[in-house]
This record gives structure tokens, sequence and C-alpha cells, in this order.
């Protein structure tokens, strides 16, 4: 029996400033104005240059992702970055609603865009940049050069109006294709038909002395309904700092002002009560024309994600070992994301989503959602990073404390193997298009912006009984 969305019964986080994404491109419409080359594309990140795609619908803001370009965040200054950070992300966010406000007007007037929209926008994200390199400034080095990561472009959407993959079919609903329910996204281009996707080439088998164990924990599927749009990884102290909806199973006290001591007095949802840790994810939705209880809310219909959140029908977590050896304890709040909320305009160096469809799991795909035949469910799976610096349970992007192993299966040099996440989420959702999970407005729900959160908060016990259970070539539960 196919499993219907349940409409929330939480408080919804409905808290801070987030500007509202309207509808953009309505009824096919073409821009025929300048389109700017991708600013995050150059090394430099200097201001973008013009080239001219006349007629090419103009879908998105595109900017440097400002994170990737500062250097070593002081600790004494990283609460003040990271608040400027998610600021940068809401600056975005009330740009591409002014863009999607203005578009006829654009379409007449081509100066407008610049005038009305990235001009302003540069303006602001200047101002943080600077911000942020007097806070650096106050214990540390200034650094220099911040302000080449201000440029921003207007950006086509590449799939826009090309043909569709095999298999792919009209999105119905009575909506255009390509434009999705909320005018930003999904469209046709995004879906592939499961069984048109060639299968995965084998795994590399697994070498002596390799930790064939794994220590799975049952911590729900977010039956009660945990739901806000912060991120107290890479915007903590922010309210709405993800402008999208996530899941929460296991920890029940994160939001965006949780501390660690906050995480290791919170409730959970694992049965065993030794795993506090918190694991979320972007909500999948339902394009199907009803509203869900967040339409007027930060996060939700105001960020521009729409349509019935869809509980999980089964949620996997599963910790596993090294192909070459042992692993060894993760330590008590290291923070992991994997995968890249903005990678449709970062580009998809950190991109980690993978999608199939239960019965067809040997075929993968990162920049489509899958068409999943009858009797198929729709499968999303991250594997997190499997290698720890040693020292850091965070770092200033989040991303450089932890690694995934090298081809070889071994870490790079100075890291060390631990337990790796493997997060499996299956929804029953009707065959065909239609579906999206959350994203920021400007990412356009592409199915490549998938990602997945995770904080260890494990006691020292339970941790110690994973290690020693996959270490030992053990399957435990």
């Amino acid at each position: 029996m196919r499993r219907t969305s349940r409409k929330k019964r939480s408080t919804l986080a409905n808290r801070a400033i987030a500007a509202s994404a309207a509808l953009i491109l309505g009824g096919g419409g073409l821009l025929a104005v300048n389109v700017y080359a991708s600013a995050g594309e150059g090394p430099s990140g200097s201001p973008p240059t013009r080239t001219q795609n006349a007629g090419r619908p103009l879908s998105t803001i595109d900017c440097p992702e400002a994170v990737n370009g500062l250097p070593e965040v002081p600790d004494q200054a990283r609460g003040e970055v990271d608040r400027e950070l998610a600021a940068m992300d809401t600056q975005i966010t009330d740009a591409y609603r002014q863009f999607a406000d203005r578009k006829e007007q654009m379409a007449r007037d081509p100066g407008l865009a610049e005038n009305a929209v990235l001009g302003p926008l540069r303006g602001k994200r200047a101002a943080s940049l600077d911000r942020i390199g007097i806070a650096i400034g106050r214990v540390a080095e200034r650094p220099q050069g911040l302000e080449s990561l201000a440029g921003c472009s207007l950006r086509a959407d590449d799939n826009r109006g090309q043909g569709q993959e095999p298999g792919d079919q009209d999105p119905g609903q009575g909506e255009d294709p390509g434009l999705g329910r909320g005018g930003n996204g999904p469209e046709a281009a995004d879906f592939v038909d499961i069984r048109s996707v060639r299968p995965d080439a084998d795994k590399p088998r697994k070498r002596r002395g390799a930790s064939r164990g794994s220590f799975t924990t049952d911590c729900g599927r977010n039956e009660n309904g945990k739901f806000n749009p912060d991120n107290v990884i890479a915007a903590p102290g922010v309210s709405n700092g993800a402008h999208h909806m996530h899941d929460y199973v296991g920890n029940q006290a994160n939001d965006a002002f949780a501390s660690d001591d906050d995480l290791a007095d919170g409730a959970t949802t694992c049965r065993n009560q030794g795993d506090r840790s918190t694991y979320y994810w972007p909500v999948l939705r339902l394009q199907n024309g009803q509203d869900e209880d967040d339409v007027d809310a930060d996060g939700g219909g105001r960020d521009q994600n729409v349509g019935e959140i869809q509980t999980p029908y089964r949620v996997t977590l599963k910790f596993v070992g090294s192909p070459v050896g042992r692993v060894t304890a993760m330590p008590r709040f290291l923070r992991i994301i994997t995968g890249d909320a903005k990678a449709f305009t970062n580009g998809d160096a950190n991109a980690n989503a993978s999608w199939s469809c239960t019965g067809f799991e040997d075929r993968q795909v990162k920049d489509k959602y899958p068409i999943c035949p009858e009797g198929s469910q729709v499968v999303r799976t991250f594997a997190f990073q499997n290698c720890w610096d040693g020292q850091n349970t965070d770092s200033a992007n989040h991303r450089t404390h932890v690694a995934f192993a090298q081809d070889d299966g071994r870490c790079p040099r100075g890291f060390r193997a631990v337990p790796q996440l493997v997060q499996r989420i299956v929804y029953d959702v009707p065959p065909g298009p239609g579906f999206a999970v959350d994203s920021f407005p400007e990412q356009l729900h592409k199915p490549i912006t998938d990602h997945g959160d995770f904080i260890n908060v494990f006691d020292e016990r339970l941790m110690r009984n994973m290690v020693r259970c996959i270490n030992d070539g053990r399957r435990c539960r």
C-alpha cells in the first residue's frame, strides 16, 4: 500500500528573515538578455565576464561559495564568520526573489538585472566579506583579496530546453514541463528511467586485513515529525540557516542554537539510548499541488519549497569498515557534511548524491531523480567521509577535517580510518516524476544538490563496541 504524507504536527521553525522566492520563467518565457559566465568557475573569483546567450532562459543566480575562498579561520572568529556566511546565503535568496519577481521587466530591459539585482547583491556581499576580514583580522593576519568573492552572475539552466533522457516522462499534474509546481524546479530533464541506466561496475575487493564488520543503529523514520530549516553545522546560531527543511532522526535537541552540551543531554529516537547522534537531510516532497503545514514558513513556502513532505518508508543507518585495515573510534561531536547543497552552481567537486530504485540498486545516478517502475521505491543513499584528521571535530569550511579514502582504499596522509556512515532512505512515492528534495531557492531543486549531515554523539562505550564489532568482522545491531 502506498504510504501518503502525514501532515506535520511538530512545531515548524518560523523564525528570522528569509526572503520569499517567487515563480521564475512562468509559462516557459525566455529572457533575451546577457548571461554571465559563472563567477564561481574562475580561479580568482573575479567579476564575471559577459557572454551572449540571447534567447536562453535565465534560471538562477550564481555566486562563488565564499567559504571555499577563506583561509583558515581562527576559533575566536568562527562564530562571527559563520553568521556572515549565513547572511550571504540570505542575500542570494533575496536577490533570487527580486530576479523572479521582475522577470518580465528584465525581458524588456536587460540592464535591470544588473542595476536592480546583481549590483546590489555584490554590494551586500562585499560588505559581509569586509566584516569577515575584520573579524579574522582581530585575532590573526587579515586575509587579502576577499572582495574577489563578491561577484555574482545570472545563469542559464543548461538542462532547460534540451531533449529528455531515455524514459523521461511528462511531469503531468497540470504543470508546465521544466517548471515544477513552485516554478523553480524540478523539470522533466531532471528525471531518468532507472531501467535505462547502466549497472555500476563491480566494486573493488577488500584486501586482507580489511575491517569487514558493520554496525547498524535504528533511529526510526522521523515518525514524530521533527523538522526545521536550521543547520547547526554550517550555520550555528542562525535561524533558517539552510533555507530548506530538514528531516531529523536521532537527537531531538538539534536546532541552530544547540551546543554540544545540549546534544549530549538531548533525547534520542534511537533504540539504543547510547546513540544520541543527530542525522539529518533535506526533506523530499511530492509536487502534487497539495500544501504542507509549512507553506507560509521559513524553509518551506517562503523559500520556495512547496508540496507534501514525505515521511520515509524506511531509514537504514549503517556504519562499515575500511577495505584495507582497521578503523579507530570517531571523536565525540565529530561533524560531517556529505554532498553539497549548492552543487548546481558550485559544480560537482563535493557532490555526493546517489539515487536509485529498489530492485535496481546496482544502478546509481548522481544528477537525476530516478523514475522507478510500478512496485519499486525511490532510494537515496549517502556514503559519508570515512577518514578523519585525528585532531579536529570540525573545520572552517566544515570539510577539511574529514576526507574520503583514496582509490586504493587508504586514507590520505595524516588521516586515519573511522567507521563510515552509510545512510539509505527509501520512499514510497507514485511512479514517475513529481517529487524533489528541498533546496536553497536558487539551486532549483536539482538532485545533485542532495546532501546529508551527521554529528557523532555516541557514548564512549557504544562507540568502542561499534569499532570492535567492525574490526572483528561481525554484523551488529
